[in-house]
């Protein structure tokens, strides 16, 4: 990926740098706002820990006393909510680099919690201290989810500040060749609310020009000449390394060492994209740190748990739903002429048809009037979506808007023939459309709901659509199958991109 070799006096040879765009908070800025959103989490934390030990106390003892004890449970109580508190920051739960996106938050913060409950557990039985049980069990059982909770509350709070450009963000400076450059830009700026707000880049050819460059909207603020002095001149605080012919082992390295003690993170992006977290492992070799990817699995017993979620959950939605499929049925019957059910054929894992079933939610001639709406497609694939469809009736709309149309798809997950959670179900002409990449989403069931149906739904182009399909194909996992289940009950409540 790296190639070429420079010398130390062509890397410190410093490049002309332009004037900082103005907008844009400037580095010590955006670390006060960083260090103003830790400081609101340790309060809320110990508002959260306080308010479990008390319940804790509270369901133990109620409004009494412990009469015959020695522990002095007025001292113990505020202990445990410092011990706690020391815990979380021990296992750097409030490290900017964890905090407002990915998982490693909430997995350390369970960590903290269960470390500290079992050291309490040992020190507890070595002194053989008298603490009520009942006391630690339901305090930590309680202040654990309370933190969680209170942390994804922060996080969603943070995030929609970030999508207004308000939130604290990293402000990173962008380094590599041109074309990797604007790969990058690209994929960070797809989530904004992952915190990263490109101010600027350096690329190889960045010459001496009397007026500024830019790639797209993005200043180019120097060359690979001069990468410290671009970051402090555009109040960077972060430099984002991605592939380049220049940027050689020996030269990467000697920027870690120059952006020593200077406040920069250095962040490396290698050219593999879209590869979700375990399936990565790095191994150092000789100084040097491989990148090991795992095959996506396909078969085997995480399948079959999967399988047996999928069917189990599936028959318990159709028991607990069918009153209100009854009342959909009613209302379909009532507002327009034709069957409840609508079934068309779709195609499922390894290219096999079946039929996919829904409540009936245009006219029965849809599919005649469809060549004459053709032209009126709002999309850029190989799908037909329209905002307004003049076949959609009226209970059809609502049906649409919160996805009641696609209650009796349990069925389908019943028999085996998609999935609670997976990439949209093909029709068979987009199928006979495929070329080699997109074809891999036929690898795994096609599901209910999916990571399309959490981003955006119809508002997605045909391009991030098979992205996120085949990013689910490749990285699937059960955690992440809970996760967008408990996503797509938000995303149909917004009934965002729903028509």
């Amino acid at each position: 990926m790296w190639g070429g070799w420079v010398t130390s006096a062509t890397l410190s040879t410093p490049a002309r740098i332009p004037r900082a765009p103005a907008g844009p908070p400037t580095g010590p800025v955006a670390r006060s706002d960083q260090r103003a959103y830790v400081r609101i989490l340790v309060v809320l934390d110990t508002a959260v820990l306080s308010l479990a030990v008390l319940v804790g106390y509270a369901a133990r003892f109620g409004d009494r006393v412990p009469v015959g004890s020695e522990i002095p449970y007025v001292l113990v109580a505020p202990g445990l909510v410092l011990a706690w508190l020391l815990s979380l920051r021990m296992l750097r739960c409030y490290d900017d680099r964890v905090l407002g996106y990915g998982a490693d938050e909430y997995r350390r913060v369970s960590a903290a919690s269960l470390r500290l409950a079992g050291g309490i557990a040992i020190v507890g039985y070595i002194a053989d201290a008298d603490v009520s049980r009942g006391f630690l069990g339901i305090s930590f059982a309680v202040g654990t989810v309370a933190l969680e909770v209170n942390r994804f509350a922060a996080r969603k709070r943070l995030h929609r500040a970030r999508y207004r450009g308000a939130g604290w963000s990293r402000r990173v400076l962008v380094v590599g060749d041109t074309a990797h450059v604007l790969e990058l830009v690209h994929t960070l700026r797809r989530e904004p609310y992952a915190g990263y707000q490109v101010v600027g880049a350096c690329i190889p050819d960045a010459l001496l020009a009397p007026v500024p460059q830019r790639l797209s909207d993005v200043p180019v603020v120097g060359s690979l000449r001069g990468i410290p002095e671009a970051a402090a001149a555009i109040g960077a605080d972060t430099v984002a390394v991605t592939a380049s012919g220049e940027l050689t082992a020996a030269r990467l390295r000697r920027l870690g060492w120059q952006l020593e003690g200077t406040g920069i993170d250095l962040v490396v992006a290698p050219a593999l994209t879209d590869v979700a977290g375990p399936r990565i492992h790095t191994r150092p070799v000789a100084g040097l740190p491989l990148i090991h990817v795992e095959a996506p699995e396909f078969r085997g017993a995480r399948k079959l748990v999967k399988e047996f979620v999928d069917r189990a959950a599936a028959a318990l939605a159709v028991l607990l739903l069918l009153p209100l499929g009854a009342a959909v049925a009613l209302a379909i019957r009532l507002d327009s002429r034709g069957p409840v059910l609508f079934r068309q054929t779709r195609v499922g894992r390894g290219g096999r048809e079946f039929g996919v079933l829904k409540f009936r939610t245009m006219v029965l001639n849809a599919d005649a009037l469809l060549d004459e709406l053709a032209v009126r497609n709002e999309t850029d694939g190989l799908m037909f979506k329209m905002r307004d469809d003049p076949r959609v009736t009226r209970v059809g709309r609502l049906l649409r808007k919160w996805s009641l149309d696609e209650l009796p798809q349990l069925v389908n997950v019943l028999l085996g023939q998609m999935s609670l959670v997976g990439p949209r179900p093909p029709l068979p002409s987009e199928v006979a459309r495929y070329d080699g990449d997109v074809a891999r989403r036929l690898l795994v069931k096609p599901g209910m709901t999916g990571l399309w149906q959490v981003s955006g739904r119809s508002d997605l182009s045909w391009e991030d659509g098979i992205r996120l399909d085949l990013y689910y194909v490749e990285n699937w996992s059960l955690a992440a199958d809970l996760t967008i289940l408990w996503k797509t009950f938000g995303a149909v409540l917004r009934g965002r991109g729903a028509y």
